[in-house]
């Protein structure tokens, strides 16, 4: 029976799927091998009856240049109970690659030990994708779909941005990022902004909902003081991972909550939640100040790959091969800029638990202290004097007071 390789994806979509699908059929169809897609993630590898796709190389040539994913995704967990060998056995699987974040990752490697406990060898190989850019990759390396998605935000953020300027209102952006700024500052930084809000500014103090609003007002009345009567601020969706649920709560805002009590915030719009309790806080100092809310977060995962990615991803899927070639297996496929293919064991970036630690926004770094010092607008002590015609105490909306820095 002919070898084959596997191909699934787990998770959510980001942009260069499809193009790592297409080099990594493309490497293995020229040495031979079939190439099976396997639709909706793990959920699909131990149904019954799977539903699979034959990866030629008319196909994978239509795909690579395409957004979304030509395989359906799922979330998907399996317990080990769920395991078979009878999709591998079949079909004389030589190689499973996995196409998703850390969890598809761990899981990957459980399967691999189940089917080497049941005499079925085979390698895992795991390509990391994340629009968070929250894995911790070499060299600062980012993870593919990052800068495509960056690219959409910031191509909506700008129509957003003369929006405010024509209708004179403030915006209130939010960003994915499930507990990293990434996206949320790269967005911000590179439209100009005059305001930044992600969780890893918090270093100091907690993370509040008043601190995130006064943040907000301090770059209203900076730009007030300045003669301009709208802007954009942008908050990452990740303060929320580092709220406490009381905090949450205590907000006053109407959530669902799940059986363990905990809120489902993927139920609301987070850019409505800071947009109503800007409102709020703005009616309450006397403030007046038109704002709407604006969520940047599916729009951006199925966009066409931008040129970084589409070639970042092709190293990527071109790399699976190399690795697979030399036997490594368990691990997720790492490109340098420069085409350098390197294994990264999930161990050796993973705390005692087995969790991934997630890479964060360096906010000490050069690049972070230019956008904070000189790339946003908010309120100084130089500025007390002028902000006192707007709001009694501007002291309250200092930034740096506000954050503790």
């Amino acid at each position: 029976m002919k070898k084959s390789i596997a191909i699934l994806c787990g998770g959510g979509p980001a942009p260069g799927i499809n193009s790592v699908i297409s080099s990594v059929a493309k490497a293995f169809l020229e040495s031979g091998y079939r190439v099976i897609g396997i639709h909706e993630g793990y959920k699909g590898l131990f149904s019954p009856e799977p539903n699979i796709q034959d990866i030629d190389f008319k196909l994978a040539d239509d795909i690579h240049k395409r957004g979304g994913s030509a395989l359906t995704m799922s979330r998907f967990k399996p317990t080990n109970e769920d395991f078979n060998t009878n999709f591998f056995v079949k079909n004389n699987v030589k190689l499973l690659v996995t196409i998703g974040g850390d969890d598809t990752a761990s899981t990957a490697n459980r399967i691999s030990n189940y089917l080497k406990e049941n005499n079925v060898a085979i390698q895992n190989i795991h390509v990391p994708k994340t629009i968070d850019n929250d894995l911790p990759l070499p060299e600062n390396t980012p993870t593919f779909g990052y800068q495509s998605a960056k690219q959409e935000g910031v191509r909506i953020a700008q129509t957003v941005y003369e929006d405010a300027r024509t209708s004179g209102n403030w915006f209130v952006v939010s960003a994915m990022g499930r507990e990293a700024g990434h996206l949320a500052f790269g967005i911000g930084a590179s439209s100009h902004f005059p305001m930044i809000v992600i969780p890893e500014m918090f270093n100091n103090v907690d993370v509040t909902f008043d601190r995130i609003i006064r943040l907000i007002i301090s770059a209203i009345l900076k730009r007030k003081i300045l003669g301009i009567g709208y802007g954009l601020a942008i908050v990452s969706e990740g303060v929320f991972h580092f709220m406490t649920d009381e905090e949450i709560k205590n907000s006053n805002i109407n959530f669902t909550y799940d059986e363990h009590g905990h809120p489902e915030l993927g139920n609301v719009s987070k850019a409505h939640i800071f947009n109503i309790l800007l409102q709020e806080k703005l009616k309450k100092i006397g403030l007046k100040v038109k704002s709407r809310p604006v969520e940047l977060g599916y729009e951006l995962r199925c966009v066409q790959p931008t040129a970084y990615d589409l070639l970042y991803c092709a190293m990527l899927g071109y790399g699976v091969k190399i690795l697979f070639d030399k036997g490594d297996s368990g691990c997720m496929v790492t490109a340098s800029a420069q085409g350098v293919v390197k294994p990264l064991y999930l161990k050796d970036v993973s705390d005692d638990q087995g969790r991934v630690i997630p890479r964060l926004v360096n906010i000490k770094s050069e690049k972070q202290k230019l956008i904070f010092d000189h790339g946003m607008q908010y309120i100084t002590p130089d500025d007390y004097s002028k902000a006192k015609q707007f709001v009694p105490d501007p002291e309250n909306y200092d930034f740096k007071k506000i954050l503790k820095w």
